[in-house]
């Protein structure tokens, strides 16, 4: 049985026709105002929306395509500290590209060898080789 076959409830009934009194208080020209704008909203409804859902769709895409401008112009205006400046700067960067591509380096870092680098702080400070 549908909810349109049942006989209404008091409370529907009193509901409906306290609705009927306000409607009928209200001027026609209030009337004729509130039946365009309803007739406005149906219309609007009814339109198919072929936008909508490709903004939704294409939200990821953009999202990530952001980040990566930030990330770029972030790299791109990081000026690295000291003066590591032409040949000099491309040298240490290849040094620190073959520590980084070196497996046995790798395994040091991972075991947590705190003594190697003890030791390796050491030799540079001894040797006045020092960046600080």
């Amino acid at each position: 049985m549908s909810p349109a076959d049942e006989s209404p409830t008091p409370f529907e009934r009193n509901a409906r026709a306290v609705l009927e009194q306000s409607v009928q208080r209200i001027d026609g020209r209030t009337r004729s105002r509130l039946n365009q704008a309803r007739h406005a909203a149906l219309a609007e409804a009814a339109r198919p929306r072929r936008g909508f859902p490709r903004g939704f769709t294409m939200m990821p895409a953009a999202g990530a395509a952001a980040a990566a401008v930030l990330v770029a112009v972030t790299l791109w205006h990081h000026q690295p500290a000291g003066d590591t400046t032409g040949v000099e700067g491309q040298r240490a960067a290849v040094e620190d590209m073959d520590l980084l591509a070196d497996s046995e380096a790798l395994d040091l870092v991972e075991q947590g060898d705190g003594s190697f680098y003890e030791w390796a702080v050491a030799q540079t400070d001894s040797n006045g080789q020092s960046d600080g």
